[in-house]
């Protein structure tokens, strides 16, 4: 892991703000993207979110409807289903 010498202090609700510059490098904009959280041991590391679809889990051609991303392929498989 690699130090970029940032150093952030908690608010008094316990938030931390990241850096721009680490926003802008993951391309990430402010209401839209958002991070999942780990913990490894003593580390608490954050990942860019990649949503991915709720049938398949898979990252590519994702939409998201009513809050849940569903992918194009599952998308065709669910519109086949309709006449069973």
């Amino acid at each position: 892991m690699k130090s970029i010498g940032i150093v952030r202090q908690l608010d008094k609700v316990g938030r931390v703000v990241i850096p721009q510059e680490i926003r802008s490098q993951l391309n990430m904009k402010n209401g839209i993207d958002s991070f999942e959280i780990f913990m490894d041991g003593e580390y608490v590391i954050l990942k860019k979110h990649q949503p991915t679809c709720i049938f398949c889990d898979s990252l590519l051609n994702t939409v998201n409807y009513e809050e849940h991303n569903v992918c194009k392929n599952c998308i065709e498989k669910l519109y086949q289903m309709k006449d069973i």
